[in-house]
């Protein structure tokens, strides 16, 4: 089981944004979890262009490879990554099942 799943409409968004940057086939999604936010942690998204097998768990979904680093994974378990275009939202959006707390805007959590 992946630790985190992407939708289509997600995967569909960061092939956009890889297109339009020019980035490499090798260019991976980093996902991952750091120290901040004002409930503890918050999501780190970008682009790398290594990964560490000791390190990294690496999926690919709809045509895009994911890397979760392990100690993220503990509080990424079960994740799906979408992606929002609303009148009032338009970005990623984390449906995370570990969250026991999150701050009003959504981009930190309590786990």
């Amino acid at each position: 089981m992946s630790v985190i799943t992407l939708t289509e409409k997600a995967a569909g968004e960061i092939k956009r944004v890889m297109t339009e940057q020019k980035m490499s086939e090798e260019s991976v999604l980093r996902i991952g979890v750091a120290a901040g936010g004002c409930r503890g942690f918050e999501y780190i998204l970008g682009f790398d262009n290594a990964t560490d097998e000791t390190k990294d768990q690496v999926i690919e979904q709809h045509g895009i490879k994911v890397a979760v680093d392990k100690k993220s994974s503990l509080y990424l378990d079960g994740t799906t990554l979408d992606f929002l275009d609303e009148l009032n939202h338009r970005g990623f959006k984390f449906n995370n099942p570990n969250v026991v707390q999150s701050c009003g805007c959504g981009s930190s959590f309590s786990a």
